[in-house]
C-alpha cells in the first residue's frame, strides 16, 4: 500500500472514530450491511501505541463478538492481529465503555457462530470467505466487570 493511501485509511479512520464518538454512536453506529459497530481500541503489537477502530460486532454469550473482514481483503486486518497479541482491549458501544477480555473462536465454534450468527443477520458476510481466500477471523470480547 502506498504511503499516500495509508494516510488517507487513517484519516478516515480517525475521522469515523471523532464521529462516533461525538454523536455517541449515531453517526457511524451502523456498517453497510447493517451490522451494529462499535469502537475497538487494542495497544499495536509492535509499537504498543493503543489504536481505535471502528468493527463490526454481534452480541453473544454476553460479550462482543467481532468480524475481522476487512472489508474482503486477502489478509487478516491489523486491527484483528493486534487483538490477537493483546489478550485484552476496551470497546465503546455509543457511549458506553468497557475492558474487556479477547478470545479467539476457534474450528467448530467459530463455524457455528459464523453461520448461525454473523451470515443469519448480515448475509452479505457470506461471500466474504471466497473473496479474500480465507476463513474470516472471529473473536469473542467479553467485558471484565
Amino acid at each position: 500500500m502506498s504511503p499516500l493511501v495509508r494516510k488517507l485509511m487513517m484519516a478516515a479512520r480517525k475521522g469515523a472514530v471523532f464521529a462516533y464518538r461525538r454523536s455517541g454512536g449515531k453517526v457511524g453506529g451502523r456498517a453497510l450491511g447493517g451490522s451494529p459497530v462499535l469502537l475497538l481500541t487494542v495497544k499495536g503489537r509492535s509499537t504498543g501505541v493503543p489504536r481505535t477502530t471502528p468493527v463490526s460486532w454481534f452480541e453473544h454469550d454476553g460479550g462482543y463478538v467481532v468480524v475481522g473482514s476487512g472489508g474482503g481483503s486477502t489478509g487478516d486486518p491489523q486491527w484483528f492481529r493486534n487483538l490477537r497479541r493483546a489478550g485484552t482491549a476496551e470497546v465503546e458501544v455509543g457511549r458506553d465503555r468497557h475492558a474487556v477480555t479477547v478470545r479467539e473462536l476457534k474450528g467448530a465454534e467459530r463455524a457455528q457462530v459464523w453461520r448461525d450468527l454473523v451470515t443469519a443477520r448480515v448475509p452479505a458476510f457470506a461471500r466474504y470467505p471466497e473473496k479474500a481466500g480465507r476463513d474470516i477471523p472471529l473473536a469473542l470480547l467479553t467485558p471484565t466487570s
